[in-house]
C-alpha cells in the first residue's frame, strides 16, 4: 500500500536563478507539506520581483510565492482517495525513468524526482523531458486536494519539454503541430573561479535580425541561423541522446567554466540548457562554424582542454553521420 509521495522539483534559469522544493504527502501521518525550499541567491540582482523583461520572471515569482509552511491535514476519506486514485492512474506503468545525478554536468530548465514509499517497497523516478501519460491528470488530482498547482503544470506550459511540446530536429512544435517562432537567443560562458556571475556573451534578437554582445551585426541572414541550429541538432541538445560524451567521460577540469544557452519562442516559451565544463556532442561542431562565420571564438573553444576537444570531435562526428 502507498504510504508516502515525495515530489522534488528543480528549475534552472541561469546559475543564480534557481528554485528547488520538495512537497511531501505522508499518508501514514495524514498530512502534506513543503519540506525543503531553496532559492539560490533569490535577490542578488532583484530587490523584490524579478524583472518582467525576462521570460522566466513570472515563473520564478510564482515559485517564490507558492511555497509556504502550511501543513495540509488529510482525513481518512482523502487518504483513501489518494491511494485509490494513484493506483487507478497507473502513473509509472511502462514509464522509462531518465537518469539523475545530484551534480548534473548538463542541466535542463526543469527536472522532477518522484519518490514513492510503499509497505515494504521504494520506487524512484526522474522526469526531465518525458512525462508519464497521466501526468496532467495526476496534477489535477493534487490541485483538487491542496488547492494549488503542486506539479507546476501551468508553469510547464511556458517551458519546452515533451509535456506540452514536440522537440524535433528542425524546431519546436506545439501538440497541434504548429511550429513555434524563435524570437531570441542568449548565450553566456563564464569562469567558475574566481567567481563570476552569469552574463550573456552573445544575444540574438531574431525579430529585429540583430546580434549584440561580443559580436555585433545588424540585418543578419536568419536562414544561416536556422540552418546552423538544425544542422547540429541544437533543439535536441536537452535530450540524453546528444549528451553521450558527458555520460561516458568526466571532465578533468575542477573549476573551469559554466555556460548556458537560452532560446525563447513566441516571446515567452523557454528552452534552456546549462553546462559545467561539459557540452552536448555537437557543441564544438557548431562552435567551429560560428568561428568561421564571425572570425571570433564566440563559443569559447579555447577554454576547452585539448584532450576534451578530441573527445568532443569524435562524438560530434559520430552524431552527424
Amino acid at each position: 500500500m502507498l504510504e508516502k509521495i515525495e515530489i522534488i522539483q528543480r528549475f534552472n534559469f541561469k546559475k543564480l536563478n534557481k528554485h528547488y522544493d520538495c512537497f511531501i504527502i505522508d499518508l501514514v501521518r495524514g498530512n502534506a507539506y513543503f519540506n525543503i525550499n531553496e532559492m539560490i541567491y533569490p535577490d542578488r540582482f532583484f530587490e523584490t520581483n524579478y524583472l518582467a523583461s525576462y521570460p522566466w520572471s513570472p515563473i520564478l515569482n510564482d515559485l517564490k510565492k507558492r511555497v509556504s509552511s502550511k501543513i495540509h491535514h488529510l482525513d481518512e476519506k482523502s487518504i483513501d482517495y489518494i491511494q485509490k486514485k494513484f493506483a487507478d492512474l497507473k502513473l509509472f506503468n511502462d514509464f522509462e525513468s531518465e537518469s539523475f545525478s545530484y551534480f548534473e554536468k548538463l542541466e535542463n530548465v526543469y527536472s522532477c524526482n518522484i519518490n514513492l514509499y510503499f509497505s515494504g517497497d521504494y520506487q524512484e523516478y526522474c522526469i526531465k523531458n518525458n512525462f508519464p501519460e497521466n501526468w496532467i491528470e495526476f496534477g489535477e488530482m493534487l490541485f483538487n486536494l491542496f488547492n494549488f498547482d503542486v506539479l507546476n503544470i501551468s508553469n510547464l506550459e511556458k517551458i519546452v519539454t515533451n509535456l506540452f511540446f514536440n522537440i524535433q530536429h528542425d524546431g519546436v512544435y506545439d501538440k497541434k503541430n504548429n511550429r513555434l517562432e524563435l524570437t531570441s537567443i542568449e548565450f553566456g560562458h563564464y569562469e567558475v573561479y574566481p567567481y563570476d556571475t552569469p552574463h550573456p556573451s552573445v544575444m540574438v534578437d531574431v525579430e529585429n535580425r540583430e546580434i549584440t554582445g561580443y559580436y555585433e551585426k545588424e540585418d543578419i541572414d536568419l536562414t544561416v541561423l536556422y540552418n546552423l541550429l538544425e544542422k547540429y541538432g541544437v533543439y535536441e541538445w536537452i535530450f540524453e541522446s546528444y549528451q553521450n560524451k558527458s555520460k561516458n567521460h568526466d571532465s578533468p577540469v575542477l573549476d573551469g567554466y559554466d555556460w548556458y544557452l537560452e532560446l525563447v519562442f513566441n516571446n515567452s516559451i523557454i528552452w534552456n540548457i546549462l553546462g559545467h565544463n561539459e557540452y552536448p556532442d555537437t557543441y564544438l561542431c557548431l562552435a567551429y562554424d560560428v568561428k568561421k562565420l564571425t572570425g571570433l571564438d564566440l563559443l569559447e573553444i579555447e577554454s576547452i582542454p585539448q584532450e576534451e576537444i578530441e573527445l568532443f570531435n569524435n562524438y560530434g562526428k559520430e552524431k552527424l553521420l
